[in-house]
C-alpha cells in the first residue's frame, strides 16, 4: 500500500509529496529504529570493558571515548577524543580545561564541555566526602594525603582547617573552609579558627591550603600565618600540629620541612 503524504508548508502554497510504502505496517518509526547508530558496535565493547575491569588496559584516548560516550549520543566520538587529547595533553588537562576552550574542538559540540565539569565536580566532591570517613590523621603521610585528596584538583586557593580531639581523631563536622578574600588573614584566620576548635572541644589543629599555580614553597605570608597559629593555638591550650601546602601534583608539611616545631 503506497501513501502519498502532503508536507506543504501551508495552505495554497507549495509543497513536496513524499511516496511512503506502509505495506506490513511498517514506517518511518521502525526504520530509523533499526538503522543502526555509527560507531554503536564500538561502543559496546567500550561499556563491556569497563564493566569488567574498569579502566584497566584502556589507552588514554578509549577513557575520553567513554566519558564522551555519556553525552554525545548516535556519533561516532574516537576523533574527538583524540582531537581533545592533542588538545590537553592528557584526561586530566582535559577535566581541567574550560568549558570555552573545550567547545574549540571539532566534534564536542556545546553539551559535552557541561557534562565533563560534572564529572571533574563530581570526583573533586567524591575525594572531598571520602576523606572525611578517614578519622585517624595521626602522621605527615597521613595528613598529606588528606589533604592532597580535598585540594589538589582545586583550580582557585583556599584555606581549610581539621579539628582533631586528644587521639588525633578528627571530630565530628571537623573540617572547615575559612571564606575567601580576606585582606588581613594573619589577624582575622586566627580568631575563627580558635573560636571553632574550641566550640568543637578540640585538642589539635591542623591547617592547610593550596597553590593552584603549582609553587611548592612557603611565602613569607604563609610563614607569618603559621607563627600568628601557633601564638593563637597556645594561648588557649590548644595545638597545632602542622601546617600542608597542596598544588596539583606535590604537598609540602610544614612540620617535616622544620618550619614548625612541636
Amino acid at each position: 500500500m503506497d501513501e502519498n503524504l502532503d508536507l506543504s508548508g501551508a495552505k495554497g502554497k507549495p509543497g513536496r509529496v513524499v511516496s511512503v510504502d506502509l505495506r506490513g505496517g511498517v514506517g518511518l518509526s521502525a526504520f530509523h529504529m533499526n538503522t543502526p547508530t555509527p560507531g554503536e558496535g564500538h561502543r559496546a565493547r567500550l561499556r563491556q570493558r569497563f564493566l569488567k575491569s574498569g579502566f584497566d588496559g584502556f589507552a588514554d584516548h578509549e577513557i575520553v571515548e567513554v566519558l564522551l560516550t555519556l553525552c554525545i549520543p548516535r556519533r561516532d566520538v574516537k576523533a574527538p577524543a583524540k582531537a581533545l587529547l592533542r588538545r590537553f595533553g592528557s584526561l586530566r588537562g582535559i577535566l581541567d580545561a574550560p568549558p570555552e576552550e573545550l567547545r574549540e574542538v571539532e566534534g564536542i559540540g556545546e553539551v559535552a564541555p557541561v557534562a565533563l565539569r560534572i564529572i571533574r565536580e563530581s570526583a573533586t566532591l567524591y575525594l572531598r566526602q571520602r576523606t572525611e570517613s578517614r578519622s585517624l590523621l595521626d602522621g605527615v603521610d597521613e595528613l598529606i594525603d588528606f589533604w592532597r585528596a580535598r585540594l589538589g584538583g582545586l583550580r582557585h586557593e583556599v584555606f581549610e582547617v581539621a579539628y582533631l580531639d586528644k587521639r588525633y581523631q578528627l571530630l565530628p563536622d571537623g573540617v572547615q573552609r575559612l571564606e575567601e578574600g580576606v585582606a588581613d588573614r594573619t589577624t582575622v584566620y586566627p580568631r575563627k579558627v580558635m573560636q571553632a576548635a574550641l566550640a568543637r572541644h578540640a585538642v589539635f589543629i591542623v591547617v592547610a591550603h593550596n597553590h593552584p599555580s603549582g609553587q611548592l614553597k612557603a611565602s613569607s605570608e604563609d610563614l607569618h600565618l603559621t607563627r600568628k597559629l601557633v601564638e593563637a593555638a597556645d594561648a588557649v591550650g590548644l595545638k597545632l600540629l602542622d601546617h600542608i601546602i597542596v598544588t596539583p601534583d606535590d604537598a609540602l608539611s610544614f612540620l617535616d620541612q622544620k618550619l614548625l616545631k612541636l
